[in-house]
């Protein structure tokens, strides 16, 4: 018997099938182009010239696996590894728990909230070099960083009592809620709001009265952020002031973007997970560790894996930053790269840099494959 076929209708062709396929391509041309000049192509010339002695001006000269193993013996790049490592570690840790703990404050249903969500997003949306210029003023020995410091030395007094007291008063609000049958947790929004006014006022109250007074006598605060190749904490375990200064700089300006990233995964969550869990009289810390974190498992691969590979690949703010501090201190290999193909006055050594470039490359996938394997576990 023959096929009954439906009047107006026929079978695709390959014609239109090659057809389909041309449009897409056509589409993905750009990136595509992209893609093979300034990934592939530019890939397979460093790995080449990894293997050579070259200095932009005469032709590259095989000299096999040499550039690696000078790599090994030369201080620098030694110290640029060990920075580099130092700093993706600490700052995607720090930058993953400061934005996951963002995004739980930004989560709540509360008036206004919209304002500090896109007040919170705003360092990551201004240049980085802005940034990284105005945080160089704020780490001069002189800077805003240092007189706050020194400030809060002088008001210690001050300051404690209004901590003591926005504690006392939080405490008995909520215990006093909680007798009267009104849900109410440690860190009530609008209880703390009003322990800390009522904190605020007594304060002033004692201050005027003369029972709290500032500190005579301190020192100003001298902290040698930029300009100085000691280390902290001591011990084994420490990195360079100016690099540490870096990572508080970093932290600040990339934990907004993934702020956001965890917020959109937090909106996904099923609230009927939540409803479930008070139910069986499940408390907020118990709630997070069994409910958010496992569904936000996904979200913090993403990441952990973006943070791992930008931390890694850190270089304009070491370059922004220049002469204000020791280079020994500040040094990444993106940055050890950088210097080694545009070194000033001396003869690139551009076999070098490319070698390290490779070892980069290598470091970054080594990483994000570990990571990977714990966040699965």
């Amino acid at each position: 018997m023959k096929e009954a076929r439906t009047p107006g209708l026929r079978r695709p062709m390959l014609s239109d099938r090659v057809q389909e396929a041309v449009a897409a391509y056509l589409f993905l041309a750009p990136y595509l182009f992209s893609l093979v000049v300034f990934f592939a192509y530019a890939f397979v010339r460093t790995l080449y010239f990894s293997f050579t002695q070259y200095d932009l001006f005469n032709p590259p000269t095989w000299v096999g696996l040499r550039n690696y193993v000078a790599l090994l013996t030369e201080p620098r790049f030694l110290t640029a590894l060990q920075n580099s490592i130092t700093f993706s570690v600490v700052v995607t840790a720090a930058q993953t728990t400061f934005a996951l703990m963002l995004a739980l404050v930004l989560n709540q249903k509360l008036r206004g909230i919209t304002f500090f969500r896109a007040a919170y997003y705003m360092p990551s949306v201004a240049s980085s070099v802005v940034i990284t210029l105005i945080f160089i003023w704020l780490y001069q020995r002189a800077g805003a960083i240092n007189y706050l410091l020194t400030m809060a030395l002088v008001y210690r007094r001050v300051l404690l009592v209004f901590l003591a007291g926005t504690a006392v008063l939080q405490v008995a609000m909520v215990l006093y809620e909680r007798r009267r049958g009104q849900p109410a947790s440690p860190l009530e929004p609008s209880l703390l709001v009003t322990a800390m006014l009522l904190a605020g006022a007594a304060t002033a109250a004692l201050w005027v009265a003369g029972v709290v007074t500032p500190v005579e006598g301190v020192q100003p605060v001298s902290i040698p952020w930029l300009n100085t190749r000691r280390r902290w904490p001591d011990g084994p375990i420490s990195a360079p002031i100016p690099l540490e200064a870096i990572m508080l700089l970093n932290t600040w300006t990339t934990a907004p973007t993934f702020m956001l990233l965890y917020l959109a995964g937090l909106q996904e969550i099923p609230r009927e997970l939540y409803e479930a869990a008070s139910v069986d009289g499940a408390s907020p810390w118990q709630q997070f560790r069994h409910i958010t974190l496992p569904q936000l498992r996904h979200v913090t691969f993403l990441v952990v894996t973006l943070g791992l590979i930008g931390t890694l690949q850190m270089f304009d703010q070491v370059a922004v930053i220049g002469d204000q501090a020791p280079l020994e201190s500040v040094i990444t290999l993106a940055y050890y790269v950088y210097s080694n193909v545009f070194p000033g006055g001396a003869v690139p050594r551009v076999g070098q840099a490319a070698a390290a470039a490779m070892t980069l490359a290598v470091l970054t996938l080594v990483v994000v494959l570990i990571q990977r394997k714990v966040v699965e576990r």
